[in-house]
């Protein structure tokens, strides 16, 4: 099959409604990206170190960009999702053990998701974080629910949602008043110290998510059709421009939290330590507006990515063991750790935190595997990487294990 002489021409004006039906996974992908664990990153980055990280978001969207295509690229080539492929190609030690790694970030992602939720029902309605949990969890039981309507239904319901939590930061923004100054040169200047690392360390694994990587490879499979190998390049052509979109709202959506953090938070001195906290402040430095649409955005987020979330963990383990359970029980199992650490009272905002750096850590065990994939002709065909592709994904993949290392050095009292 010669790629280009399939390579579909993109829509011309007026018949871009032609590409809506190829839109929408990355979209389901993005929506991991803006989840509450980054919330906790974000703002905690803004209102301790200024501007001085927005270089970690735009480093890390560039990253999850290339991963996220090559991801999707993958589900087309292959017809089977990541995981898939590693129950395939490797041996089962290994694949058991790839699988115990995803499992502990899909829950890392769960925890973070199901207490961004909770936290956004107890901010708007002002009950105990307990209730406002399992109010969260029958929610989200009812948008997985609809799934039986199709996941292009689905896709729209969180699509509303991301387009919510954008239109919000817009007006955070119009309050805050930022210095733009400031915003450009630390969008592309580095900073980074001891004190910085495990904050920015926690933003690239709220970033750059390994179950995001599943995700995708899956979710695109749901626009295949068989034997119509030209359709399914347009596919992945499409898939390209369903990630750009997709991923770079998310950009802007995650860059604003550091952003209005810095404007409100850091220049006013003001310490934040919980997204409570920051809802709080919010207040009285920029009204009762802004901060209400705060809590609105947050429960957007965390419910929507809450749905997300149960959607990965849940072809992480039908890809890895060929298992399959109702996604109800899925949900069920991956947030009782989220209730019990709701229950026993503890800083809903360091779970946050350690929650990212998790993430973190497991996604060489992701990202090696996809570049491994991806870049063999016998498993892509003519999908197969080209070498300048690949020199990125490794730049990428050492990069992401440096700053892993840079982690673990300084969790052992290392200074630099």
């Amino acid at each position: 099959m010669n790629s280009k002489a399939l390579a579909p021409a993109f829509p011309k004006r007026g018949k871009l409604r032609k590409a809506f039906p190829f839109l929408g996974p990355a979209f389901l992908v993005s929506v991991g990206y803006i989840d509450p664990g980054n919330w906790a990153t974000n703002i905690e980055g803004g209102a301790t170190f200024g501007y001085t990280l927005l270089w970690v978001l735009l480093l890390s969207n560039l990253m999850a960009i290339l991963l996220q295509i090559t991801a999707a690229k993958l589900g087309v080539a292959t017809g089977k999702s990541l995981a898939e492929n590693c129950r395939e190609h490797f041996s089962k030690p290994v694949a058991v053990f790839l699988w115990i790694t995803a499992e502990l970030a899909a829950m890392a992602t769960d925890l973070a998701e199901f207490l961004g939720a909770a936290l956004g029902i107890y901010i708007l309605l002002g009950i105990p974080l307990f209730p406002a949990a399992l109010i969260g969890a029958a929610v989200t039981f009812g948008i997985l629910l609809l799934h039986k309507y199709g996941y292009r239904f689905i896709e729209q319901i969180i699509l509303a949602f991301v387009l919510v939590v954008a239109a919000v930061y817009i007006v955070e923004l119009f309050y805050a008043k930022p210095d733009l100054g400031q915003i450009g040169y630390h969008m592309v200047v580095p900073h980074l110290n001891s004190a910085s690392i495990l904050v920015a360390i926690g933003m690239l694994g709220a970033t750059v998510m390994p179950h995001n990587i599943f995700l995708h490879s899956s979710v695109v499979k749901n626009r295949l059709k068989k034997n119509q190998p030209n359709y399914n390049y347009r596919v992945y052509k499409f898939a390209i421009v369903d990630s750009l979109l997709a991923l770079n709202i998310a950009w802007f959506i995650n860059s604003s939290m550091i952003i209005v953090a810095a404007a409100v938070f850091f220049k006013n001195g003001v310490s934040v330590t919980s997204i409570e906290d920051a809802y709080s402040t919010l207040t009285p430095l920029l009204g009762g507006f802004a901060s209400l649409a705060f809590a609105i955005a947050l429960l957007s987020a965390g419910l929507s990515s809450s749905v997300t979330g149960t959607m990965a963990g849940q072809y992480i383990l039908e890809g890895f063991l060929n298992v399959k359970l109702p996604i109800w029980i899925r949900r069920v199992v991956t947030m009782i750790p989220a209730l019990i650490i709701i229950g026993m009272g503890i800083d809903t905002w360091k779970a946050l935190v350690i929650s990212q750096v998790v993430l973190s850590l497991q996604l060489p065990f992701t990202i090696i595997p996809l570049i491994m994939f991806t870049r063999s002709k016998k498993i892509m065909g003519t999908y197969a990487n080209r070498p300048f592709t690949n020199v990125l994904l490794v730049i990428v993949a050492t990069l992401i294990i440096f700053l892993n290392a840079l982690l673990i050095y300084e969790t052992f009292g290392g200074k630099f």
